[in-house]
């Protein structure tokens, strides 16, 4: 006696194995639509977090260049005024430093030099120091400094 099948496995005929054309092109429209939603969200998040990242180091050298001021008695001068933060300059005895790690001076998250100044023309009690920003031309709209930093989010 044979038994019987009364529950045959599904078969698929070969028309219907894979994806349809349509079914791809539906899958590349979804995913370019959220490609127009996400990639817009992060594109300006660069730009964003340099301007963040020279904010935060211009606070890190007021902090050194405070401590500076509080062992020596006075704000680094000259153009080598930063390298002091790094290296004792022969005419500060109560130097207690280094002030900042590294062997270097920082440079901006473009890649340029910080600006710094000592008696400051915005701060003439201590001192001026400045990113060019962006567009590297110091005095421009975009530049970030200490003197409005504290006014701006």
């Amino acid at each position: 006696m044979k038994l019987q099948r009364t529950h045959l496995p599904f078969r698929r005929n070969a028309r219907s194995r894979g994806f349809t054309l349509i079914e791809l092109l539906l899958v590349l429209v979804i995913l370019g639509v959220l490609a127009a939603i996400v990639v817009p969200k992060f594109s300006g998040r660069t730009e964003q977090a340099r301007l963040t990242a020279a904010k935060t180091q211009i606070a890190t050298f007021g902090t050194a260049l405070d401590a500076y001021e509080v062992d020596v008695g006075s704000y680094p001068k000259g153009r080598s005024g930063l390298l002091s933060l790094i290296e004792q300059p022969r005419d500060a005895q109560t130097w207690k430093g280094p002030y900042l790690k590294g062997s270097e001076i920082p440079v901006d998250p473009w890649g340029n030099a910080y600006l710094y100044e000592c008696p400051g023309k915005q701060n003439p009690s201590s001192y001026d120091i400045a990113s060019a920003g962006p567009d590297g031309r110091e005095g421009s709209d975009d530049d970030i400094n200490n003197w409005r930093q504290s006014t701006e989010k």
